[in-house]
């Protein structure tokens, strides 16, 4: 079998639509049975939280890519300027705090440079 062209791009987007599909529909049947409250659910978003705050600590103090050029302090000073749009934002926090901090590393970027 020859992957040419985008064969191997349909590949991929079957082989990973196969690969997860299952779970998300039982996420959905076992979704609707789970009660918000529940020690279980409470202990998962507990972990979700965690990965993802270790995703971007590992961002912010190991960087990689074009991200690795900026200062130390941009990013940290990108992060706390985040948060508190994210905190006086209103209705629109969430977008509104990763919004401010991609503008803030990019303007301190453009205006310092890169280290």
């Amino acid at each position: 079998m020859s992957f040419d062209g985008f064969w191997p791009y349909i590949y991929i987007a079957v082989a990973g639509w196969l690969a997860t599909d299952f779970w998300r529909w039982a996420g959905v049947l076992a979704g609707n049975r789970i009660d918000e409250r529940s020690e279980l659910l409470n202990w998962v978003r507990a972990v979700a939280t965690a990965l993802v705050a270790a995703v971007i600590a590992k961002m912010i103090f190991f960087p990689t890519g074009t991200l690795e050029t900026s200062p130390l302090w941009l990013r940290l000073g990108a992060v706390v300027f985040g948060a508190l749009c994210f905190f006086f934002g209103g209705r629109f926090r969430q977008i509104l705090g990763i919004a401010a901090a991609m503008a803030f590393l990019a303007a301190g970027l453009a205006v310092f440079g890169a280290s």
